[in-house]
């Protein structure tokens, strides 16, 4: 019963991780990219850039959760699991330092009102 817990334990708190994650984007992309967008042409480039990385940062969620599925069903799963989950680390930290360098200052200079 123990490692059922922690298995079930393990796809909680990956679940809830990648909803919360995908949420931030979706805000991103529905409310906060199309105001800089169209507060500073400019910025288009950059916008259009994090829009594609959430696409891909999607297709790793999407490992994760396959990768879930074998942690529990294959011998190898918890190989499989980490290498989805180490992907998902590097393209996140990736990610967000490029957004971070690139929209602070705009984010600062033109604000943001939902």
């Amino acid at each position: 019963m123990t490692l059922r817990q922690n298995n079930w334990t393990l796809g909680a708190y990956c679940a809830n991780y990648c909803r919360v994650l995908t949420t931030h984007h979706m805000i991103e992309d529905h409310s906060v990219f199309p105001h800089l967008r169209q507060a500073d042409k400019r910025l288009a480039p950059v916008i259009d850039r994090l829009e594609e990385e959430h696409h891909a940062i999607h297709e790793v969620i999407e490992r994760v959760d396959q990768a879930l599925v074998t942690f529990v069903t294959a011998p190898d799963g918890m190989a499989t699991l980490r290498a989805a989950v180490e992907l998902l680390t590097d393209t996140l930290l990736s990610h967000l330092s490029y957004e971070e360098r690139e929209l602070v200052e705009p984010l600062a200079r033109l604000g943001f009102n939902s």
